[in-house]
């Protein structure tokens, strides 16, 4: 049921992200954001490997996005703080990703190829669904330069950011066993 919950609240905080960014209201994915944290703090026992990684993928997520900004492939809507880096309510999807990816996303961990090929076929995905279906971002390049950049940029985050997941999760587990043990 967990899993259930996990795959629900990201998709509604990737629609509360995305119409809201294609209507207008940049910070309307952030309310279901918050709520999304808060249910799973509050559920999960790998809290500390999971808000690490949402850290990690906010960054990683709002660097991937810039530079697809910065090679003139992608343009925002809503674009806070800046038309040059990636808006406010993109990095807040990546925050929202990470989240899944210990959990409902967690099948693909050590399936390299499996991982590798939701990212290449996934990424895209959603980034034209954002385009054609919610306006709240622009292909200013020629259709296949920005899927085959999608492709690539996801083809290749998601298995590591899978990875990432695991080798925190073992990290703290043994930070806690090792907190544990008498000394």
């Amino acid at each position: 049921m967990k899993l259930l919950v996990n795959v629900v609240f990201f998709q509604i905080v990737w629609i509360a992200c995305v119409a809201g960014a294609g209507k207008g209201y940049a910070w309307a994915g952030l309310p279901v954001l918050i709520a999304f944290c808060i249910y799973h703090a509050y559920v999960t026992q790998t809290r500390k490997a999971d808000f690490s990684l949402l850290a990690i993928c906010v960054v990683i997520g709002g660097a991937s996005d810039t530079l697809l900004i910065q090679l003139g492939l992608l343009r925002f809507d809503q674009p806070i703080p800046s038309t040059e880096f990636a808006p406010v309510w993109i990095v807040m999807l990546w925050a929202g990703f990470a989240l899944t990816l210990n959990h409902s996303m967690a099948f693909f961990k050590g399936k390299t190829a499996a991982a590798i090929t939701f990212g290449v076929l996934g990424g895209p995905l959603a980034y034209w669904i954002a385009n054609n279906v919610w306006s709240a971002v622009q292909f200013t390049a020629p259709d296949w330069q920005v899927f085959g950049a999608l492709a690539i940029v996801w083809g290749l985050l998601t298995p590591v950011l899978l990875a990432l997941g695991s080798r925190l999760m073992r990290h703290f587990s043994e930070m806690e066993l090792s907190a544990t043990q008498p000394r």
